[in-house]
C-alpha cells in the first residue's frame, strides 16, 4: 500500500486516485446463492494509488482483464469505487450527487475505443458532435453550428461542411475516430479518457491519430489518461506509465525510466513482447507461460508470482509493497533490487 503523498507530484494533480478498491458481486443463480457460505467478488481493482498532474499524459497498460478500463470509468465518475477515493480537482467524485457529477462531466469526456458502437447510427456526425454542448452550453445555442464546424475542421474533417450532415457509416474508421474526439474536446473539458482510442483504427491510421492527440493535447492543454495494451503506443504519448496486473499496480514511473530501467519481471515481458523490425534483432527473454487468473480468486502473496521467472517461495506467501527504489520509481517486487 502507497499513501499518495509519497509519489511524485512535481506540479499540480488534477486527478488523486487513492488506495483504489472495485469489487463486483458474482452473480449466481437461485440455489448457488443458497448454498453459497459467502460471497464471491471479482477483485477488478485491489488498492491502487497514483496521481494524473495538471497537463500530462499518464498512461496504464496491461493485459487484458487488468483493470485499465475499470479504473477509467472510475476516474472520471462513471462507476463508484468500494473502497478509496477518486479525487477530480480536489473534488471528491465518490461523495457528488448525481446533479452534482452531471455538471462535471463538462471537464471530463472519453475517447472511446470503439467509435461506430459509440456514436449514434441515426444521427448525423454535426449533431454528434453538438449534443455536448446542447447539455452543458445551452446559452450559446446560437453558436454551437459554428462550434461545431470550428472543432471538426481542427481534428482534420475537412471541409467541415461537406462532413456535417453526413451518418458514421458514410465514412471511414478513421474519420469516425476522429468525429469520437471531436465530440470529446467539443465541451473544452480538462481531462481526457482515452481507453484504447486507436485499437479500432487502420495501422495506416494510428501514427496520424496519434499525432492529431499529441498535437491537440497542446492546443487545449489537456489532461489524458490514455489506457492501452500497446507499450509501442504509450511511448509515443505519454509522460508517465503505470503497469497494471490483475488489479494491482505493478510498476510505474516516468516513461524513460520505464522503458529504459524495468524494474519488474511483468513489465520487462511486455516490453519484450513488443515487435522488433529488425529480423536480427529476435527476442531472447522467454515471454511469461499462461494466461491472467481468475480475478475471482487471485493467486496469494504477488499476484504474478504464477508466470513469474524469479519467483521463489516468499513470493507466493507475502504480497510485495509499493515502493520507491529509483528516483520517482515505484515498484511492487521482492527482488526488484536485482535489476537495479
Amino acid at each position: 500500500m502507497t499513501e499518495l503523498s509519497t509519489l511524485p507530484e512535481q506540479e499540480k494533480s488534477l486527478v488523486e486516485i487513492n488506495n483504489l478498491r472495485r469489487w463486483f458481486p458474482v452473480q449466481k443463480n437461485f440455489i448457488d446463492q443458497m448454498l453459497a457460505q459467502k460471497i464471491d467478488y471479482v477483485r477488478a481493482v485491489d488498492d491502487v494509488t497514483f496521481n494524473i498532474r495538471q497537463g500530462e499524459a499518464f498512461g496504464l497498460a496491461g493485459e487484458s482483464g487488468s483493470g485499465k478500463s475499470t479504473i477509467g470509468r472510475l476516474t472520471i465518475g462513471l462507476d463508484k469505487p468500494t473502497k478509496g477515493e477518486v479525487i477530480f480537482d480536489g473534488i471528491n467524485l465518490g461523495k457528488q450527487s448525481s446533479e452534482e457529477l452531471r455538471k462535471l462531466r463538462r471537464r471530463m469526456q472519453v475517447i472511446f475505443q470503439d467509435p461506430m458502437a459509440s456514436l449514434n447510427p441515426r444521427m448525423t456526425l454535426g449533431d454528434a458532435i453538438m449534443e455536448g454542448l446542447r447539455i452543458h452550453k445551452p446559452e450559446l445555442k446560437q453558436q454551437h453550428r459554428d462550434m461545431v464546424l470550428t472543432m471538426m475542421e481542427k481534428v482534420g474533417m475537412t471541409p467541415p461542411l461537406f462532413f456535417f450532415n453526413k451518418y458514421p457509416h458514410q465514412i471511414s474508421g478513421g474519420q469516425r475516430q476522429r468525429v469520437v474526439i471531436a465530440r470529446a474536446l467539443i465541451t473544452q473539458p480538462d481531462l481526457i479518457l482515452a481507453d484504447e482510442p486507436i485499437a479500432m483504427a487502420d495501422v495506416s491510421v494510428r501514427a496520424l491519430l496519434l499525432d492529431l492527440m499529441v498535437q491537440l493535447k497542446k492546443e487545449f492543454n489537456l489532461t489524458y489518461l490514455f489506457i492501452t495494451h500497446d507499450l509501442a503506443t504509450a511511448k509515443y504519448i505519454c509522460e508517465r506509465i503505470g503497469i497494471l496486473y490483475l488489479g494491482k499496480m505493478m510498476e510505474m514511473s516516468d516513461l524513460r525510466e520505464v522503458y529504459g530501467h524495468p524494474l519488474h519481471p511483468y513489465t520487462q515481458a511486455l516490453l519484450a513482447a513488443v515487435p522488433v523490425p529488425d529480423p536480427h534483432q529476435r527476442r531472447t527473454q522467454p515471454m511469461p507461460e499462461g494466461e491472467i487468473p481468475n480475478p475471482i480468486n487471485p493467486p496469494s502473496g504477488c499476484r504474478f508470482h504464477p508466470r513469474c521467472p524469479i519467483a521463489k517461495e516468499q513470493c507466493s506467501q507475502v504480497e510485495p509493497v509499493f515502493r520507491e527504489l529509483r528516483p520517482g520509481h515505484f515498484v511492487a517486487c521482492h527482488f526488484a533490487e536485482q535489476n537495479l
